[in-house]
């Protein structure tokens, strides 16, 4: 009976804490899918590349695949897309230093839509992505904005980045078919190299990068005049070390 009064009189003085049930398995899965989802729609918003790794990391260990990280990692270099700083090394020598970590979440995402994780907004019939992947390099071709490429191709399975237009941005377009290659399209919306102004001179990102296909990263790239314009040079005093 002693005990039973002074348990009570610890709860009222606050000076125990009791157990807290667990969130089952299931449970935390499907926190970390939804984290995984918002980080990559707004990834300078929830910690970018960075935490991209650490919420992958955690969904393989819930789903027991610790090893499919190191086997990612691998295919990755083998198609240059991996660096001793991740992804993002990939794009330093071929998007303009200002450029975002939309563009190395959208790399995330594709291994995330493969696996099943990822929420698309919507996703493209067999017929719309044949249709989109047979003609995008021609069409990118010339310069185009974020409106011309929503306006030629719809709205995007996936908006990496916020629906700002002074913000650079990323637009991926899935398949229905998983194991069918995102085509990219990267916008960029900076100032010229050197200038200290804000907001940037262009009223909508400029498109400079398609990137779609099976094989090496470089091989993926399809720049558009912009982007070749818009290209870091050896010794570029704005290119990142």
């Amino acid at each position: 009976m002693e005990q039973v009064i002074v348990v009570i009189i610890m709860r009222k003085t606050g000076c125990v804490t009791l157990p807290t049930q667990l969130a089952a398995a299931e449970e935390i899965h499907d926190y970390l899918i939804d984290q995984l989802n918002l980080t990559l729609r707004r990834p300078g918003m929830f910690g970018g590349e960075a935490a991209l790794r650490i919420l992958i990391d955690h969904v393989l260990f819930v789903e027991r695949r610790p090893e499919a990280w190191n086997q990612l990692k691998q295919s990755w270099e083998e198609l240059g897309l991996w660096t001793p700083i991740g992804p993002s090394g990939a794009f330093q020598d071929v998007f303009p230093a200002q450029a975002d970590c939309c563009e190395v979440a959208s790399v995330y995402g594709e291994f995330a839509y493969r696996n099943g994780w990822l929420k698309p907004d919507r996703v493209l019939t067999g017929e719309e992505y044949e249709a989109l992947t047979g003609r995008v390099r021609r069409w990118a071709a010339v310069d185009r904005t974020w409106a011309d490429v929503t306006a030629e191709f719809g709205s995007p399975s996936v908006l990496f980045g916020g629906n700002n237009p002074l913000y650079g941005k990323t637009l991926g377009y899935l398949s229905e078919d998983p194991h069918q290659p995102m085509v990219v399209f990267h916008l960029w919306n900076g100032s010229e190299p050197g200038a200290e102004r804000w907001p940037p001179e262009h009223a909508q990102p400029l498109l400079l990068v398609v990137r779609f296909g099976g094989g090496s990263f470089r091989g993926s790239l399809t720049f558009t005049p912009e982007g070749e314009r818009r290209k870091p040079t050896v010794g570029d005093p704005y290119l990142p070390q």
